[in-house]
């Protein structure tokens, strides 16, 4: 039963891939509030060679709608500025001289409404993912009854604990986004 168990903990794996995923998906969408992790996907030309803002520059939140990037060299503040311009955020940058701010504007009750159907729809994505995972598991267990691996009574038993596996990061899901969504919609 030893290889059984292996595809149920590689499904699970695979499952909690899609809830990490989920997370990081839902980190990149702005809910009103300074969150560094907007600032992951930013890549700056530095001497040439694209180099993640984070690596370039301390990232701070001085204030709750506030984000303060500080340069540790201070000759690349243009790229910095540059690159946050050309990027999806949407947010000017307002440079001092010495550092960059980001002011996250105030969401309108629409645009919280929108937001909460994309972490819905995110929420949705993850969960075809993970019934996905459990399909191809489920498929595998199964080859390896007709494969005489194991009997019928233990390819149910192993049925059941790919389910209760499936349930569980289900479940983990719909609190990821139930939180989520609260926190956009009670600012």
């Amino acid at each position: 039963m030893a290889a059984e168990n292996t595809i149920i903990k590689k499904a699970q794996d695979r499952m909690e891939k899609a809830e990490q995923s989920l997370g990081h998906e839902l980190g990149n969408i702005r809910a009103g509030r300074a969150n560094a992790s907007l600032l992951d996907r930013i890549m700056v030309d530095y001497y040439g060679s694209p180099t993640p803002i984070n690596q370039m520059a301390s990232i701070t939140i001085p204030e709750a709608r506030v984000i303060m990037v500080t340069p540790y060299d201070k000759t690349a503040l243009k790229n910095l500025e540059q690159a946050i311009m050309i990027s999806d955020l949407g947010i000017n940058p307002s440079n001092d001289g010495s550092a960059i701010r980001l002011v996250i504007p105030q969401l309108t009750e629409e645009r919280r409404k929108e937001l909460a159907k994309d972490v819905k729809a995110e929420g949705e994505r993850a969960k075809v993912a993970v019934r996905n995972v459990r399909r191809d598991a489920m498929d595998e267990l199964k080859k390896g009854e007709k494969a005489n691996t194991y009997t019928e009574d233990e390819l149910h038993d192993l049925e059941t604990q790919t389910q209760k596996v499936t349930d569980k990061a289900i479940k983990s899901i719909d609190e990821i986004v139930a939180s989520k969504e609260k926190e956009i919609l009670s600012e």
